[in-house]
């Protein structure tokens, strides 16, 4: 038990936090503007709302359009303020709340984005560390926990993801060996693949390819130096690879592949060109 909760603990710095919780929130205004934006046109149709378990533990009923636009000019506000590091704790309870109830609102009215898991989670646990400022070197068990949370749901959209094939298809090696690719591009495939559609062995054997890697993505936990960073550039190829045939960026879950990496030294580098001063010891 020490051994596990000194690994989910295992201290970071506050600086990598800081600038973590910068782009995520930077992301999440990105968001709620260009591709989570259904929540204002869901305003109008509030019949059709189907609220997900959650919401329907939390009675979270379906959004007029004054509250919608309300909602929107709160997250947009609470994730500027956290990004310029005013506020910290009140910024970012705020974009936790207002997200999630954005979030919850979108996926009652259709299917449940499993691409935004992270994110979600990543919203609720950045709070629970507290004040964090970019040049902070100070190293935090409560940083460490929040990072581990947050790379646990980003393995788990993955890891996930088998369990969901496996009970769709009735067995991997079905889906595996079925026309999932196939269906997909001829559904939704940009030029540039249709090519593979004349190779079906080709699409097959990328179908195994993408199993194995959701099935292996849980060792990414364990990876340190350059091996983490070639698994990692090996998930975000398979995205550009998606996104070039299909159109699917899954950019949610990208961004929270940077709960990996050690942002510390990028943010360190920018205050040393700016001369920012160091913040004040507590």
């Amino acid at each position: 038990m020490r051994a596990v909760a000194g690994w989910l603990t295992r201290p970071v710095p506050l600086a990598r936090v800081a600038a973590f919780r910068a782009l995520v929130y930077a992301f999440v205004i990105w968001d709620v503007l260009f591709t989570f934006d259904d929540v204002i046109p869901h305003s109008y149709v509030p019949e059709f709302y189907q609220p997900t378990l959650l919401a329907r533990l939390v009675h979270l009923p379906p959004l007029s359009t004054a509250v919608s636009y309300a909602l929107l000019a709160a997250i947009l506000l609470l994730c500027v303020l956290a990004i310029a590091g005013r506020a910290q704790r009140v910024a970012g309870w705020g974009v936790a709340l207002t997200f999630w109830v954005w979030a919850l609102n979108s996926q009652g009215f259709s299917y449940v984005q499993h691409d935004h898991m992270a994110l979600m989670v990543t919203t609720l646990v950045l709070p629970t560390v507290g004040v964090a400022h970019y040049r902070d070197q100070t190293l935090s068990q409560a940083a460490g926990w929040a990072l581990r949370c947050v790379q646990l749901a980003t393995v788990l959209t993955y890891f996930g993801s088998v369990f969901a094939k496996w009970s769709r298809a009735g067995s991997l090696v079905t889906w595996a060996n079925g026309s999932v690719l196939t269906w997909a591009i001829v559904r939704r495939g940009s030029h540039l693949v249709q090519w593979a559609l004349e190779y079906p062995m080709l699409l097959r054997a990328a179908q195994w390819g993408s199993l194995v890697l959701e099935i292996c993505s849980p060792v990414v936990l364990f990876m340190r130096g350059r091996w983490l960073y070639l698994a990692i550039g090996c998930f975000l190829a398979f995205h550009l690879a998606t996104f070039i045939a299909m159109g699917i960026h899954f950019l949610p879950t990208v961004v929270c592949w940077f709960a990996f990496l050690p942002l510390e030294r990028v943010t360190e580098r920018v205050s040393a060109r700016l001369r920012l001063p160091s913040p004040a010891p507590a």
